[in-house]
């Protein structure tokens, strides 16, 4: 599983002050403005970009990966520590300092073009981030805690999530019936509209049915959808009346930029992944190895443990301090940060991911879930069953070709997780494996 480097009575959590930094990391435009001041340097308008999408995946780089677990005998100790809560939710009033400030300075800074959409980034970030905070705080039981989730969607005007993520996404995950779920050979930017608009619909129809089973409308204010909404436009309007109509575009887009982040993190936690389906047509629990994971320190630091994402789905109401590591599941080369750099460039996405889906699958696509319109022509180049050794092979270099060759001249057409046997002792890469075929 993983390495536990102490006794329960001994056991101290190492990441206890760094889960601190989710606090910290909501105030980047704030920082980046202090910055600007001090060295007159406009570069620093685009201080959260720099941050998430540069110094973050270096970080990971180069402080590489924490598989460390709890002893099972400190979790109760672990879950009951009230500092892990309070951690989480004090991100929140610095979230809503940062987006005031923000709207104010797009509204009254008077800067240029490159400047203004420095810190629309910036601010949209922060605003994706803080979507995070109300997913770990969406997924406890205390009435508080929910209510700080719905708080803290407001500003994104993202207050679905609190119902779909719950109730709709957890329950489909990895199944084509799961808008927040993408499919190999998507790109993001085909995910993004199909899951946002899916998710809204989807919870939307979540607490209709809810409600209906209580004998209420819709439109009752107990749905969970008009409360976060309803706090939305309190704040919105009020942002409106002080610094005058234009501020809503900004505080409009910053969020859909938020919602875009998140979306994003959404697109590589599950890619190509699917539950069987049973005989009677539901689909079998999930499992394990329906998640992309990663133990990569810094991005796990910054997202409270999200990439311990299998951990997640199997015990949802699992605090972030008490998510596991365990061996044999879906990898992610990088942490959740430098992975969202390549979903923005579906061609090198492609290049990366695709043969990692091809080998969890040992080839056998027809268990994948596949972008509709691509799946006859995937199925044709990777084929349906594991017996079916005459695939074309992808662009593998001369020498790779050689030993696959020769695995196969000894292999004749035996199933295709002896082929990938024979080729870890050949010294061929499980990608090679997947390109070629087998």
């Amino acid at each position: 599983m993983s390495t536990m480097t102490a006794p329960a009575a001994d056991w101290k959590d190492k990441k206890r002050y760094l889960w601190l930094l989710g606090i910290v990391v909501m105030g980047l435009p704030l920082y980046g403005y202090g910055l600007v001041q001090l060295t007159g340097l406009s570069l620093f308008w685009w201080t959260s970009p720099i941050v998430l999408y540069l110094v973050i995946p270096a970080l990971d780089h180069l402080i590489g990966e924490d598989d460390e677990n709890a002893p099972d005998e400190a979790m109760t100790r672990l879950n009951a520590d009230g500092y892990y809560r309070w951690a989480v939710m004090a991100a929140i009033p610095l979230q809503y300092v940062t987006f005031v400030w923000a709207t104010w300075m797009a509204m009254t800074g008077d800067l240029k073009w490159h400047e203004l959409l420095g810190l629309f980034i910036s601010a949209g970030i922060v605003s994706g981030l803080s979507i995070n905070v109300a997913h770990e705080l969406g997924h406890q039981t205390s009435k508080l805690e929910r209510w700080a989730a719905k708080i803290a969607l407001a500003p994104v005007a993202y207050g679905h999530f609190y119902v779909e993520h719950n109730r709709g996404h957890h329950i489909r995950v990895s199944t084509p019936e799961d808008p927040a779920t993408s499919r190999f050979g998507e790109t993001f930017y085909e995910f993004l509209p199909r899951c946002l608009k899916g998710s809204i619909v989807s919870a939307w129809e979540i607490e209709k049915k809810r409600l209906e089973k209580k004998g209420k409308s819709v439109w009752s204010l107990e749905n969970d959808n008009l409360q976060a909404w309803g706090l939305t436009v309190a704040i919105y309007g009020a942002m409106a009346i002080w610094l005058g109509w234009l501020a809503l575009p900004f505080m409009l887009f910053q969020g859909l930029f938020g919602g875009a982040l998140l979306e994003v993190v959404n697109y590589l936690e599950h890619y190509g992944l699917k539950r069987e389906k049973k005989a009677d047509g539901s689909y079998e629990r999930c499992q394990p190895h329906h998640s992309w994971n990663s133990n990569h320190l810094a991005t796990n630091v910054l997202l409270y443990h999200l990439q311990r994402h299998s951990d997640h789905h199997a015990y949802p109401t699992r605090s972030f301090q008490t998510l596991r590591n365990f061996d044999g599941l879906p990898r992610l080369p990088n942490g959740y940060a430098g992975m969202i750099l390549l979903a923005y460039f579906p061609p090198l996405w492609f290049k990366v991911m695709n043969p990692k889906v091809v080998a969890h699958f040992n080839g056998d696509m027809s268990r994948a879930n596949i972008k509709p319109e691509i799946r006859e022509q995937v199925l044709a180049q990777y084929g349906r069953a594991p017996h079916n050794c005459a695939r074309r092979a992808g662009p593998a270099d001369a020498p790779t070709e050689r030993r696959l060759a020769a695995i196969r001249d000894r292999g004749g057409c035996r199933r295709r997780f002896i082929f990938i046997q024979h080729a870890a002792r050949n010294g061929v890469r499980d990608e090679e494996v997947a390109l070629s075929g087998l």
